[in-house]
């Protein structure tokens, strides 16, 4: 009796076994992508005129989406609360803009697809030229951000000696907000990426400009929650596509960050291309 009890026992949990396994597989083949971002960090997620969530970021994922067949779903975070939403589920990754340098053993990251450096924005007046000069100024800087995280660290490559030298550091949960202090004359600087400093300084207008000299250079990736590599593995090959396609391009063109986007076209699709504009070049010249 208690032979078949166990064997009953088993087959079940074979079966349960199957069951997980089809489900899993439904999961990834019937996949609603939550993506994580800070809503008011352009060019790379925020809300545009018509009220809608765009940016780089966020058109590359539904990009990687409509490869897959699944449905995105852009969840706004607070930026300092990312990691508790990706270790709880409520997010599949954290994709907007996200240092992974001094991450890496946080989170599986994708691999990088943009070049970027931490900049100084200061008013144009300020009388501000190089980052000696913060001696003694209040800087603002993003909570929970990869500039912070600099300002703070006193390991290689870290800039806490250059932050110890300013008079305060403030923090902002948005970007927004600090370029509103800054143009108030509340702040004297802001401490803040390249692209976004750039996005801003074009919206803006006049009135501001960005230090010659950087703070740090780092690498944008997609941050999974660790271990997931399942998911990253997906995207990794949906983003070498979309590089191989020129959605890549189009999208860095659109949004101006072609000279920061490190993803590009394989050697074989390049290859493609070459051939196929020779052929074109080709037929022309035969047509005529």
């Amino acid at each position: 009796m208690k032979k078949k009890t166990v064997a009953v026992f088993m087959a079940a949990a074979m079966a349960l076994g199957m069951v997980s396994a089809v489900s899993v597989q439904a999961g990834v083949e019937d996949k609603t992508l939550v993506v994580g971002f800070d809503a008011e960090y352009p060019p790379y997620g925020y809300m545009d005129e018509n009220g809608e969530y765009t940016g780089f970021d966020l058109e590359l994922a539904q990009a990687v989406c409509d490869l897959e067949g699944w449905e995105l779903e852009k969840k706004p975070i607070n930026w300092d609360s990312k990691d508790m939403e990706l270790n709880s589920g409520s997010i599949d990754c954290i994709w907007n803009g996200f240092t992974m340098n001094g991450r890496e053993d946080d989170y599986t990251f994708s691999e990088p697809y943009v070049d970027n450096s931490q900049v100084i924005v200061v008013s144009e007046t300020s009388g501000i030229e190089k980052l000696t000069d913060l001696a003694g100024k209040t800087v603002g800087v993003q909570a929970a951000s990869a500039a912070l995280d600099l300002l703070q660290s006193e390991e290689e490559g870290g800039q806490k000696e250059l932050a110890d030298t300013f008079g305060a550091l403030n923090e902002f949960a948005d970007y927004n907000t600090a370029f509103t202090e800054l143009q108030a004359g509340a702040l004297d600087a802001l401490a803040i990426d390249i692209g976004v400093a750039k996005y801003q300084l074009n919206s803006r207008g006049e009135g501001f400009k960005i230090l010659d000299e950087t703070l740090n250079t780092e690498q944008y990736a997609i941050g999974f929650k660790k271990g997931n590599d399942e998911l990253c593995d997906i995207v990794n090959a949906d983003l070498q596509k979309l590089a191989d396609d020129g959605t890549v391009a189009e999208l860095a063109d659109k949004y101006e960050i072609a000279d920061m986007v490190t993803l590009k076209a394989s050697d074989d699709a390049a290859a493609d291309d070459t051939a196929e504009e020779a052929a074109e070049t080709t037929d022309t010249a035969e047509e005529k």
